[in-house]
């Protein structure tokens, strides 16, 4: 058995897309049949056990049981555990803040999981300073020291014209970092 991540993309925000962490369960275990099922928080985070190897087949084994039910049909990512892991050791603001000090909050960090490579579509980066991105495999790392709620690059990554984050979903670091250590949990 695997240890797998899905990050539900869409569900629980804004009042839109209601869908009960309890219902997120049942569904994974009951019609997708995965394993040591745990969700964090409301906002679409589960951490399960199957026999499926590949994340894409565990993604849309999910997505399409999610279909089924009523009122809810949101895009799923899956990463293995392995993957997560590896997440958080690319994290380039980490290093950054480990050669240079404690200059970074971790409070302020936020990653973009993508279902293919993450690319970053903006013309002028710098425009957003002190904010910051960075594109590595199929995430896009966020510093956003105002907060993601007033971020004009977080805007511009999922809204604006260049919009390069459109199809991810977006998780602080706390949760990330959360969704690891359950992950690191199971064998």
């Amino acid at each position: 058995m695997g240890v797998m991540i899905a990050l539900v993309r869409g569900i629980n925000v804004g009042g839109k897309s209601k869908l009960a962490m309890a219902d997120l369960r049942r569904v994974a275990e009951q019609e997708c049949g995965f394993g040591d099922v745990a969700t964090y928080i409301q906002s679409g985070n589960v951490v399960f056990t199957t026999t499926l190897r590949s994340t894409d087949d565990a993604a849309s084994t999910l997505q399409d049981a999610l279909a089924a039910t009523p009122g809810a049909s949101p895009a799923v990512i899956v990463r293995t555990r392995d993957q997560f892991n590896d997440v958080i050791e690319a994290n380039p603001f980490l290093a950054d803040r480990i050669a240079r000090g404690p200059t970074i909050d971790p409070n302020h960090l936020h990653v973009v999981f993508m279902s293919s490579t993450a690319t970053i579509d903006l013309d002028d980066l710098d425009s957003y300073l002190p904010e910051a991105a960075v594109a590595r495999g199929s995430e896009i790392y966020l510093h956003l020291p105002g907060g993601v709620g007033r971020s004009k690059l977080a805007l511009a990554l999922t809204k604006g014209r260049n919009a390069s984050a459109k199809d991810g979903t977006m998780r602080n670091w706390r949760t990330v970092s959360k969704l690891a250590e359950m992950a690191g949990e199971l064998d």
